[in-house]
Formats: C-alpha cells, sequence, structure tokens
C-alpha cells in the first residue's frame, strides 16, 4: 500500500518517534510504501514531498521537531484548497493519508475524508487539550520542561524575596500549567478554564508573607484570563496583537508580564517574569513520549490496514484505540475538576476555582 505522511500545527517532541514507528512497522510487516508530505498541509497543496524509508527515518527516534516539517495552513481558507490537496495526493498514487496534529490540522483531515479521501488521524498537541484521547504525546516532555524551570526559579526567588511569575503554554486548556505547577510546588496556578481575580491572587501573596514566606511562585498558561477590569476585555485572553493565523488564532503572550505588573502593584513586593515559550517545545523527547509516540504509531498503521478511516488513534486507560475523527475536534479537553481539586489542596490556593 502507498501511504502518505504529515505532520501539522506546531512542532511537538514525539512526532519523529510517531514517523519512525509508521515507516518501521509498515515496511517491515506489511511492505507498504510511504510519501512524505513537507511543512504540513502546504506540502500536500503545493506537492512538495520527500521519500520515508528506513533509511530516512534511523535516528530520527530522540530527535524534536520532526522530520517532515511543518506548518499551520488552512487548505480550507485556500481557493480550491481541498480540491488540489486530493489532486496531489491521487497524482502520487496515495491509498491512504495519516496525518498528525491537534484539531486544527484534523478538522481538515475530516474535509478530506468527507470528500473520499481514506485518512487516519494521530493526536498531536502539547497542550494535552484533543478530545478522544486520555494524553497525547509531547506533553509529558513539555511538563518536565515547565517542572525544571520551576524548580530552578524556586532558588533564586527565596534569595530575593521575590515574586516570580512563570507564564507556560495553554491556549484553551490548562493542563501544563496545573501538572507542572503541582509538581513543582507553585504557590499560585492560573489556569484558562477560570477566569481570576487578582486582588484574589494578591492576597494569597500577601497571607504568604505574613506568615514569613517572602517569595512566591505563580505558574500561569498563556490562556488564562482575568475576570477584573485589568483587562478590558473580561474574561479574554490576553493577545500580542489582532492578527490570525488561518485557522482563526490570534497568537497569545503577554499574561505573564501584565500579571507581573499587577501584582507588584497590588502588593508592593517585588515581581519577575520568565516566560517559558517554545522552550517547551524543543529539544529531545522523554522516554514517556518516545513509547507513547512509537504506539500512536504503530496504532495508526494498524489502523490504516484494518480500514478503519476517518478515525484517530487515542489512548484509553493503556490502550490505543481507533475513535471517529469528528469526536476527536468537536471540543477541547480542559482540565477536569478532579485535577482542580489535587491543585487545590496542595497549592496556596488555585485561584481558578469551579464555586
Amino acid at each position: 500500500m502507498k501511504i502518505g505522511m504529515l505532520t501539522g500545527g506546531g512542532d511537538c517532541p514525539g512526532l519523529n518517534a510517531v514517523i519512525r514507528a509508521i515507516v518501521r512497522k509498515g515496511s517491515i510487516h506489511y511492505q507498504d510504501k510511504f510519501v512524505g508530505f513537507l511543512e504540513g498541509w502546504r506540502g500536500v497543496i503545493e506537492d512538495k514531498t520527500m521519500v520515508l524509508d528506513l533509511p530516512a527515518v534511523g535516528g530520527i527516534l530522540p530527535r524534536g521537531g520532526t522530520i517532515l516539517r511543518t506548518s499551520r495552513t488552512n487548505p480550507a481558507k485556500k481557493a480550491e484548497g481541498l480540491d488540489k490537496c486530493v489532486a496531489t495526493l491521487t497524482g502520487h498514487g496515495i491509498e491512504v493519508l495519516i496525518a498528525m496534529g491537534g484539531d486544527d490540522t484534523l478538522s481538515v483531515a475530516q474535509k478530506l475524508h468527507e470528500k473520499g479521501v481514506k485518512v487516519v488521524g494521530v493526536p498531536k498537541t502539547i497542550d494535552n487539550d484533543l478530545a478522544g484521547t486520555d494524553y497525547t504525546f509531547g506533553f509529558d516532555t513539555a511538563v518536565g520542561i515547565a517542572t525544571e524551570a520551576i524548580d530552578r526559579i524556586h532558588s533564586t526567588a527565596e534569595s530575593h524575596n521575590r515574586v516570580m511569575v512563570v507564564e507556560v503554554m495553554g491556549r484553551d486548556a490548562g493542563w501544563i500549567a496545573i501538572y507542572s505547577g503541582v509538581a513543582g510546588g507553585a504557590d499560585v496556578i492560573l489556569i484558562p478554564e477560570l477566569p481570576f481575580d487578582i486582588e484574589d491572587v494578591a492576597e494569597t501573596i500577601r497571607g504568604r508573607h505574613a506568615r514569613g514566606r517572602f517569595f512566591s511562585i505563580v505558574v500561569a498558561a498563556e490562556g488564562a484570563k482575568f475576570s477584573s477590569d485589568v483587562n478590558p476585555e473580561h474574561g479574554a485572553p490576553i493577545v500580542q496583537g489582532m492578527a490570525k493565523d488561518e485557522f482563526g488564532h490570534a497568537r497569545l503572550g503577554g499574561i505573564g508580564n501584565i500579571l507581573a505588573r499587577e501584582i507588584e502593584r497590588h502588593t508592593g513586593f517585588e515581581t519577575r517574569t520568565v516566560v517559558l515559550g517554545h522552550v517547551q517545545r524543543g529539544g529531545t523527547p522523554s522516554a514517556f513520549d518516545r513509547v507513547l509516540a512509537t504506539r500512536y504509531g504503530l496504532g495508526a498503521i494498524d489502523m490504516v490496514h484494518r480500514s478503519e478511516f476517518g478515525c484517530m488513534a487515542a489512548l484509553r486507560g493503556n490502550k490505543i484505540i481507533s475513535v471517529p475523527l469528528s469526536d476527536a475536534i468537536a471540543k477541547n479537553r480542559t482540565v477536569d475538576q478532579d485535577m482542580i481539586e489535587v491543585a487545590n489542596s496542595v497549592s496556596e490556593r488555585l485561584l481558578a476555582r469551579k464555586d
């Protein structure tokens, strides 16, 4: 069978492990042939390819990023973009397309499936916010990087009696913030799901100082929202500008700096910001992510040969299963109440709680 493959959206530790697993099992066990489309959906529209064979995937298991490169191209926003994708796949004799990405990439895969293309999806997002699966690869690596940063920030915060705000990734879901915040012993954790009041944050920090704890660590997801008039659009995330990508997403960023300014203004305590940004995406994947990504790859190629098209490989419990793409992209997977209670129990206060 001739199979196409692409990686779309943001890069993610573990993508190369998925590619390697698919090519190795497909080549050795099924005698498949593979074509890699470069730079996500852009490569399908513009017919940019590379050969994916056993030599091509040799040594890529521990590498971060993706050898196929990626982009946030949306064929549905381009003139005849979806038809161009179908024509390219037909021209290469592609029988099945494996698309690795988050809800944006997989929403395009679903549209192509509706046009008759045989598609299998692999969930990819470090935010861990894709419905239909318990965990996505890359998340564990991102949490590990954020936790190490928080550990290091503790010592300098305590040495200088400072409040340190750590901004981590998380547009619509606060999984990285809440996991790294709990693992790193953060005093305040702010997540997109639940807007916070700046005075509540200040009150908690002042309380710590009153008890002789002269430093505080605040972890905030980039999509965390003020509920007060600090932000003119109450309950809206902080954005870097009005421009949006082809999937309609604004570029988030700046919550850490604004939060630090407001904490210092409300408490009088020196406050600094650390924005981890793309550091969370880069570098070698953790052992957990390498194994999970490998399992996703093996699951995807088996789904191809079981003719489970229009579906996505998913982790449920400790099993890789198949779920409909339409279910996977229907909504974001947000932080659940159980995890909120965990954070509430061990942090000074999770100032984004559900009443």
